[in-house]
């Protein structure tokens, strides 16, 4: 158990639970946090912060000098990539720019990450822990950016797989659905701030589906799963001696991905048209 594990976005939510309950485990977690005050409020015993920016390549360089310089020598059993960010907004308003920050975070990122700890996993047999969504499955409406950065996840994450098992590293990927999180919370404030902005055709054409999809998002942070849940499935991803490809989190992610195999697209564009329906405003449905 002497070993060391890696996780970007362990400030809050599913990482940081997933970061304890592994520290709890015997390992020597390295949790990635983007603020000093973030990891001053989850060091703990075996739960070491460190500053990772997974876009500042900087960043990225300086913890795999951690982990090459570790005091005690202690191998890279994983490296959990958690981080991400979510702004749901309708193709045709979403800005340039927010398209690629969500990639940036949600995708660049863990390639660079990865990559940079690579030789740590050949050296150790170690595994990448990929952390998708049911959102890398299905794209819901106003969900582009973010399903897009998700389904790019899944591709690179089957590529990798079938690329470094010959040499004794596994890849697992993780499909949360409906789980409890800041990450939540911090998407619903970044569409009411899409909402707020649109001009008055797409709010004409948008408005009631995006507050629909802002209804459903805070429906989601009362009913989903605690993190601490989630964190035993990441944990079991991360340590399992014979893993699975993939892990669902949640009732909702293993229903929607079975759905996904079997349904048609006009199907399911009609099992999730009426899914979000009772969450449009009133005067919009």
């Amino acid at each position: 158990m002497r070993e060391l594990v890696l996780i970007s976005g362990a400030s809050t939510g599913m990482g940081a639970a997933a970061a304890r309950e592994l520290a709890g485990r015997g390992y020597h977690v390295l949790a990635g946090v983007r603020r000093e005050s973030d990891g001053d409020a989850i060091r703990a015993d075996n739960l070491e912060p460190v500053l990772l920016d997974i876009t500042d390549s900087g960043q990225i360089d300086a913890v795999a000098e951690r982990i090459a310089g570790d005091p005690a020598g202690r191998p890279l059993r994983a490296v959990i990539n958690n981080a991400g960010i979510a702004i749901n907004a309708p193709v045709e308003v979403l800005s340039m720019e927010e398209w690629r920050r969500q990639f940036d975070v949600n995708f660049f990122g863990h390639v660079a990450v990865t990559k940079a700890v690579l030789p740590f996993l050949h050296a150790s047999g170690g595994r990448v822990v990929n952390m998708s969504s049911i959102g890398g499955r299905i794209a819901m409406p106003t969900y582009g950016a973010y399903a897009g950065a998700k389904f790019a996840m899944e591709a690179m994450s089957d590529s990798l797989r079938r690329e470094l098992a010959p040499h004794g590293v596994q890849v697992v990927v993780v499909e949360p659905g409906g789980v409890r999180t800041e990450m939540t919370g911090h998407g619903v404030e970044r569409a009411e701030e899409v909402l707020v902005a649109m001009d008055p055709a797409n709010r004409a054409r948008y408005g009631g589906l995006l507050r629909a999809i802002i209804n459903q998002a805070n429906a989601f942070t009362t009913s989903g799963l605690p993190a601490e849940k989630a964190a035993l499935v990441i944990a079991e991803a991360a340590t399992a001696r014979r893993p699975r490809k993939r892990y669902t989190i949640g009732r909702d992610a293993a229903l929607l991905v079975r759905l996904s195999r079997l349904a048609s697209d006009r199907v399911l564009d009609r099992v999730l048209a009426a899914n979000l329906r009772p969450h449009f405003p009133v005067e919009a449905r």
